[in-house]
């Protein structure tokens, strides 16, 4: 822990005139941004009972704190990371005030989410400030992935770039925050963070919800962190604070955080009545402390503006921000038939798919992954790849990453701490920039700390900036049973992550799909979660023939495992073989089933299921995942839409159990599908 050191105040009548640091010029400026944050703030909320727009979240009383600091910041140059009070601080980075108008009034040219969020949820592209969202706390592991990007750019290339992220106080009781300092100060990350403390969380005061009632005594314990502790009304505290906190971060000392305290003028949102918790006492004691009051005073008190001058700047603001208003309620609202694009991309990956079969060696999975790695990390610089335990001879638990450290060093292959949101946090922060992360999760019953950053983040990105921004991270994680791993490794998540909307999703079942699956996912432009059956990894029914490094599999198409007429089994993982031996002693019999093995759960193939359908009129759907939602009643429901006129047999299921996986191994095989269910299934839906 690094204690900010700076000069004690004096009392106001022994202070250093303004004018030896600043120009009037510059005061002027300062003060005008202050006011016109304010104005925004009044006037936006006259339009709101006027019912012209829906949601307001205001700054007043933080304007001193934002713009002290962004005034140290290279607009386009640094990056952003606020939170939705910051509309002073993005003002200072360049946003315009028609800018912000079209983002309040959610229209198509609002630069921030082309009407897609509240007002609030800053963005903008050319600004530098990543597209934000509502929960609160996932920024800040974000701001260190772009931070970590920062540093090994200047590295690189002697770029000086350096990463804004700001809450208020109530969000620094998120996980994401403190996971975040720990990698910033460990790593020495230019990154400053911002704290914003009005003392209330919502409702809930300060003293309800943080140790030592500040967040600058509970940050002690960080070691490298260079902290100050200041008075966010007092513009000038603040601005010197951020002075040496941004000349830090650009020398490659490590990171700062600015703890200020600052005033709440307006209720939370517009959702809320600050009455029902605060006394008018209190109210009454923050307006005397109003940061724009502070600041007149001080340059009223040293005769640097007169009142005449300080009124006529409030006047010129607010007659801009009424002209504003009225060109941005004449801007086109967004259209209707865009309200589904963004989700994916519209860019196929650069690559050209193999139509024709392998001919390498014989090569398990988990090795064919190595090999996918190993060639995507040769053919891009920018692929970084992290996770628990995955660097040096380990490789991670399963040995995917075996000796990659060694042969691309320890700057693209490196151990992260053993905190999935940091890891997915840290690689959108990465991604935004640029760069390619390929990340493991260790086991898929671990992924859901990291749920927030995938779902509502990572998968968000695109379409919550209507394209602005995009994602590309790769997340592999091993899934699934037959390895004794009982509760808490044997759990399948497909059928959860498949509802996440703007996620695809891979599931191979042999060594040389996992390979063309992988380098596909490498090269793709969208989030993809790529999941590894463990049980798979060694098996010999799993390998193949390795493909070269040219081996490119497309998702969305399945692969007819096993030719058949007579009934369907539609699958993936490791339940193809399985499905592949049952089919054998079928045919024994004198029934002809197909396998088909989707690949990719999203997309799935549906022509391929329309196709198998069509031909054999009974089709079984085989899963590992739990019956009860799981992804097979998915396909179930496609087909009974889109191929009801083709069936002769009701469509069956074989499905895990809707139960956990247990270590006994009876008790797991009587959990678990297999050969002998998919059998019995087989044998019922030929009897139609």
């Amino acid at each position: 822990m690094v204690e900010a050191k700076l000069p004690k105040k004096k009392s106001a009548k022994k202070k250093k005139s303004l004018l030896t640091t600043f120009t009037k010029e510059q005061l002027l400026y300062f003060y005008r941004l202050m006011v016109t944050a304010r104005k925004m703030d009044e006037k936006l909320l006259i339009m709101l009972k006027q019912g012209k727009a829906s949601f307001h979240i205001g700054v007043s009383g933080h304007e001193a704190a934002q713009i002290a600091v962004a005034a140290h910041l290279k607009t386009g140059h640094d990056w952003s990371y606020p939170y939705y009070r910051n509309l002073a601080y993005c003002l200072t980075m360049g946003f315009t005030i028609e800018e912000a108008m079209l983002h309040f009034l959610a229209k198509e040219e609002d630069p921030c989410t082309s009407g897609r969020q509240m007002y609030g949820h800053w963005g903008h592209q050319q600004l530098r400030i990543v597209s934000q969202s509502s929960p609160t706390g996932t920024q800040y592991l974000q701001a260190t992935g772009t931070a970590m990007g920062c540093k090994r750019q200047k590295l690189e290339t002697g770029k000086n770039e350096i990463v804004y992220v700001s809450s208020g106080e109530g969000t620094t009781s998120q996980g994401d925050f403190h996971e975040a300092l720990n990698w910033s100060s460990r790593e020495k990350l230019p990154i400053i963070f911002l704290i914003e403390d009005n003392g209330y969380a919502i409702s809930v005061p300060i003293r309800e919800q943080t140790t030592g009632q500040s967040v600058y005594k509970m940050t002690a314990g960080y070691e490298g962190l260079l902290r100050f502790d200041v008075n966010g009304n007092d513009f000038f505290d603040v601005y010197e604070a951020a002075q040496a906190a941004v000349e830090r971060c650009r020398n490659g000392e490590g990171a700062c955080l600015i703890n200020a305290k600052v005033v709440r003028l307006l209720p939370h949102s517009s959702s809320d009545d600050h009455n029902k918790y605060r006394t008018e006492a209190e109210l009454a004691e923050e307006r005397k402390n109003d940061c724009i009051v502070k600041f007149e005073e001080r340059v009223l008190d040293e005769e640097i503006f007169t009142q005449a001058e300080l009124d006529e700047v409030k006047q010129r603001v607010k007659e801009k921000i009424d002209e504003a208003a009225t060109w941005a309620e004449s801007r086109p609202d967004p259209k209707v038939e865009d309200a589904t694009k963004h989700v994916f991309s519209d860019t196929p990956p650069p690559v050209q798919f193999e139509t024709s079969e392998p001919s390498g060696a014989p090569i398990v999975m988990v090795d064919a992954i190595n090999k996918a790695l190993d060639e995507e990390l040769a053919a891009n610089p920018k692929l970084l790849i992290y996770g628990e335990d995955v660097a040096g001879g380990k490789g991670g638990v399963f040995t995917a990453t075996r000796n990659l450290t060694a042969k691309h060093g320890a700057d693209r292959v490196f151990n992260s701490p053993l905190a999935e949101s940091s890891i997915v946090g840290t690689a959108i922060g990465l991604a935004v920039m640029g760069y390619k992360p390929v990340v493991e999760i260790q086991f898929g019953d671990y992924i859901f700390p990291a749920m927030m950053q995938i779902r509502d983040e990572l998968t968000m990105m695109r379409y919550r900036s209507a394209g602005k921004w995009k994602c590309p991270v790769v997340i592999r994680v091993p899934v699934g049973g037959y390895i004794h791993g009982a509760l808490y490794h044997s759990q399948n998540i497909e059928g959860i992550f498949a509802h996440v909307t703007g996620l695809y999703i891979a599931y191979p079942s042999t060594a040389a799909d996992a390979k063309g699956l992988l380098k596909t996912a490498c090269r793709m432009d969208d989030p993809v979660l790529f999941l590894e059956h463990k049980y798979l990894y060694r098996q010999n029914f799993a390998k193949s023939p390795e493909p070269d490094s040219t081996y490119f599999l497309p998702f969305g198409k399945a692969r007819i495992a096993r030719g058949g007429k007579d009934l369907t089994v539609i699958t993936y993982g490791a339940m193809v073989q399985r499905s592949i031996e049952a089919a054998r002693k079928l045919e024994a019999e004198g029934v002809s089933v197909e396998v088909i093995d989707l690949r990719t759960v999203i997309p799935y193939d549906k022509d391929a299921i329309v196709n198998s359908v069509k031909k054999t009129s009974k089709v079984l759907v085989a899963h590992e995942d739990t019956l009860t939602q799981g992804f097979g009643a998915e396909i179930v429901a496609f087909i009974a839409q889109e191929c009801f006129r083709y069936l002769d047999a009701p469509v069956m299921r074989v499905a895990g159990a809707d139960s956990p996986v247990p270590y006994n191994s009876a008790l797991e095989e009587a959990v678990l599908p297999d050969e002998k269910k998919i059998y019995a299934a087989l044998k019922t839906l030929a009897a139609f």
